[in-house]
């Protein structure tokens, strides 16, 4: 300690700043203690606070939105503690701290949108410290649209001045006093010259004005223009038709962070990932029966639980559709993950239910039941709704027969799943079918191996007893 104490005294000068050059040469636990113990002698000017910044919660956020601050100014804060909820492409999360301290500033207040990774939102202090006297950066103007009352200062541009004033009134710059004289001569300020700077009204126009007996004053020497004679007989003028006025037939609506990558993805995906259809229909009686017995025993499933359990006990049975494109070669993966699709106010998001051929089918409902409904208010983890290797996406309870479904990159197969109809079978009886189509990537599952995909996951649909489902 005694030359962390001598080289904390070498660091304040004379003039009672800090040497930068030698305080670099600290570690941060040095510059911390250096720090306390130069606070005591009045060497600094405040206090160095510790920064937060906007992180990136999903491989695809380049920005976010601070949606609500959990903590205030003056808030002591230990780690692990939640400090707000950013809305990121995917969903809302919160952004834990990762130190005790106090949050000493808030830099981007709630409700800021577009506010790109790494910009400095905030900054902590450590306790015992006045969090009044810290520190603010100077590279700390955030970059992003700010909601605000008031409007920020613009650079006026020469000739070009822009003011916005209030409806009804001259649209020049009018100081007080002369807006005062407007209404006190009850004068409108669009019938007066304006000679001052950037198109501003000056007291003496309106002056002039009113002694030229409501007469506009004359316009600047360098604007005036030499006087046209008229002719001796000026043609009767010729009233034009006024123009149409152009009608709004669109409303812009702005998009959310996450639609905005949704859209982007989307449109690459159809850009330069090669897609290929194939369907087939799948008999659900047996599904019916065997939902009718576990329903007897208060064991709650749905169609869609057993369509995840069969996809996912296919996708092991043919492990070279568990696969994706990347860098120019197939990656086969050797989890089976299985993104389910969830319609979101934000739209569609798709948490995964993870090593799905080893859980049974009342663990895949449980487990689809709580990821979405936290999907749904937009509380997912990241880990919860990155990666995957295989999309399901199911219309069937919106009254779709069938469809198709644009491919979840960098997965290589997604499967759109239409509502069941009563059709009648090759024996002449009436069951219940429903149209499952996939979109595959043609670079990873040619025509052959989706058709046999397809033809074993219609096996196994059609058979649930085998799969061990419980």
């Amino acid at each position: 300690m005694t030359s962390l104490a001598s080289l904390s005294r070498a660091i304040c000068t004379r003039n009672g700043r800090l040497s930068q050059v030698a305080w670099a040469r600290l570690t941060p636990a040095s510059q911390r203690w250096c720090f306390r113990s130069l606070s005591k002698s009045g060497c600094l000017l405040g206090v160095p606070g510790m920064r937060l910044e906007m992180p990136a919660l999903s491989p695809t956020m380049t920005e976010g939105t601070i949606a609500k601050w959990l903590k205030q100014e003056g808030d002591a804060v230990s780690a692990g503690d939640a400090l707000c909820e950013v809305e990121t492409d995917k969903a809302t999360v919160t952004m834990d701290s990762d130190e005790d301290g106090i949050l000493a500033k808030i830099l981007v207040p709630e409700g800021t949108t577009n506010v790109p990774i790494k910009t400095l939102i905030a900054l902590m202090v450590e306790e015992g410290e006045d969090y009044k006297d810290v520190e603010i950066p100077s590279d700390t103007t955030p970059t992003a649209d700010t909601p605000s009352d008031e409007t920020a200062p613009v650079k006026e541009v020469e000739q070009a001045p822009a003011v916005s004033v209030e409806p009804g009134r001259a649209r020049k710059n009018i100081s007080p006093a002369v807006r005062q004289l407007l209404d006190t001569h009850q004068l409108d300020a669009d019938s007066i010259t304006a000679t001052g700077p950037g198109g501003m009204l000056l007291k003496g126009d309106v002056l002039k004005y009113i002694e030229a007996g409501g007469k506009a004053a004359p316009a600047p020497a360098q604007l005036e223009r030499p006087p046209v004679t008229p002719p001796l007989q000026p043609p009767t003028p010729v009233a034009q038709p006024a123009a149409p006025q152009p009608q709004e037939t669109f409303t812009d609506i702005p998009l959310t962070g996450m639609r905005k990558v949704i859209a982007k993805r989307l449109t690459e995906s159809k850009s330069t990932t090669p897609h290929a259809y194939a369907s087939i229909d799948c008999c659900l009686d047996e599904v019916a029966k065997l939902r009718k017995q576990l329903k007897e025993d208060n064991m709650k499933v749905s169609v869609n639980d057993f369509i995840i359990k069969a996809v996912a006990m296919t996708l092991k049975q043919m492990p070279e559709v568990n696969a994706s494109w990347k860098n120019d070669r197939v990656e086969q993966l050797k989890e089976v993950d299985i993104s389910v699709a969830v319609a979101t106010d934000n739209g569609l998001i798709t948490p995964i239910v993870r090593d799905a051929s080893h859980l049974g089918l009342t663990q895949i409902s449980e487990t689809v039941r709580e990821l979405a409904g936290r999907a749904r208010i937009g509380k997912l983890r990241p880990d919860e709704y990155q990666g995957g290797s295989f999309s399901i996406s199911n219309l069937g309870m919106f009254g779709i027969s069938e469809f198709t479904a644009v491919i979840n990159p960098p997965q290589s197969c997604i499967m759109a799943v239409g509502g069941s109809q009563m059709t009648l079978n090759k024996q002449g009886k009436p069951s219940s079918f429903m149209t499952v189509q996939i979109s595959s990537d043609a670079r990873v599952i040619d025509d052959a191996l989706a058709s046999r995909f397809l033809s074993a996951f219609k096996k196994n649909m059609e058979s649930p007893a085998r799969l061990g489902l419980l």
